[in-house]
């Protein structure tokens, strides 16, 4: 597919950006929130199904939204994630029990299982090889910031007004992702491009997986178990050494991890991705040791810091890898298949940390160790011989 500039900071890819920083925001604000308010409900027990579901539905819709990306065009895939958001967030505040609750959740996710995968082929059309990790980086770095404003503003909004005010804020963040993406032009040609049918959803063996993505997938997966326990059980974290804004540890992680994206894209495209990758993960195994022992505000900012690092590594850099390993025509399914690993893992790490933690504060430690010690499988795959052969052909 034809580059369309040569440079990364076109008009284009900065309202890309934007997009996706208030498209961020708008889900994540609710983040810290809803273990709260899922146990008001009555579902205390149900805290680890908050994250699951939703990364359920966002994993099961990427077969789909691979395809829609590769047919139909980047920007409709990104419009309709962004309006998932928009209407989810007006349907919170009518739900009142227990398991509509949990059915919104599970509708919520296919907002993530569209958005980025159209944004991260999108990016891959506009951007010069050579520079992809970099672009990347940038565009994870605005990303990141909407994760990391959501969550703190999300908190103070539910503190300061109400629960039901969050909500619609929720939705008023991502009614302006939309009205970015109208002035995006579509980058997929016209000459690849199908009217919407109903045979556009018929999805095929292949459109479920790209093999040629296998290691890029392998690597998400391990590391997003780690991401799924951080998302479900630092609320409650927060709360047992004593903080009252349950979304501090998602600003401070994602600010550590604002600077670099962008360093570790660029030297990504000089050096590889393979050995940026390791370092990440070497990073993130920090990270979760030291969020096991975090008993005090001082371990559990440093704990985030090194989060922030990881993650920040990881995130990025395994995009670019991916769009490295496909073939330009498959890039939303090589995508897709990316982005479904990392939902299985977030969501198996939500789920899994959320019972071992059984709302028990003494079992803290062995919820994030056992979610944690993936990585280290990810890390020993970086250094088997397969990858190494990759290395150096890298």
């Amino acid at each position: 597919m034809k580059q369309q500039s040569t440079s990364i900071f076109s008009l284009q890819f900065w309202l890309l950006c934007i997009s996706s920083f208030v498209f961020f925001s708008s889900f994540n604000m609710l983040i810290p929130e809803l273990p709260d308010y899922l146990t008001s409900l009555g579902g205390e027990d149900y805290k680890g199904l908050i994250i699951s579901l939703f990364t359920l539905t966002a994993g099961l819709s990427r077969p789909f939204s691979g395809r829609l990306t590769d047919r139909i065009g980047r920007v409709p895939v990104m419009a309709f994630g962004s309006l998932v958001c928009f209407v989810c967030g007006f349907f919170y505040p009518i739900v009142t029990t227990v398991y509509p609750f949990l059915f919104l959740r599970l509708v919520h996710g296919f907002s993530t299982g569209f958005k980025p995968t159209g944004t991260a082929a999108y990016i891959a059309d506009i951007v010069p090889i050579n520079r992809r990790g970099e672009a990347m980086g940038m565009h994870g770095l605005l990303g990141g910031l909407g994760m990391a404003f959501g969550p703190a503003l999300g908190s103070w909004i539910a503190d300061t007004f109400s629960i039901n005010v969050l909500f619609y804020v929720s939705s008023m963040f991502a009614l302006i992702s939309i009205a970015i993406l109208y002035n995006i032009k579509e980058t997929l040609p016209k000459t690849h491009q199908e009217k919407f049918t109903i045979n556009s959803l018929k999805i095929k063996r292949e459109d479920m997986f790209d093999p040629m993505v296998l290691p890029a997938a392998i690597v998400i997966f391990l590391t997003s178990f780690s991401f799924g326990s951080i998302v479900t059980l630092t609320p409650d974290l927060s709360k047992s050494i004593g903080l009252k804004n349950k979304g501090f540890y998602f600003l401070v992680y994602t600010l550590a991890s604002l600077f670099i994206r962008v360093v570790a894209g660029k030297f990504s495209d000089k050096n590889g991705r393979i050995s940026v990758l390791r370092w990440g993960c070497m990073t993130l195994l920090v990270a979760m040791t030291l969020t096991t022992f975090a008993s005090n505000i001082y371990i559990f900012v440093a704990a985030a810091i090194f989060f922030g690092l990881g993650m920040g590594v990881v995130s990025p850099i395994t995009q670019a890898w991916t769009v490295d390993l496909c073939e330009e025509e498959n890039r939303g399914r090589a995508l897709a298949t990316m982005y479904i690993s990392l939902e299985a893992g977030i969501g198996l790490g939500a789920l899994f940390s959320a019972w071992i933690y059984q709302n028990d504060a003494s079992r803290f430690p062995i919820a994030f160790a056992s979610m944690g010690s993936l990585t280290i499988l990810a890390l020993i795959y970086l250094y088997s011989p397969k990858i190494r052969r990759m290395k150096a052909n890298d």
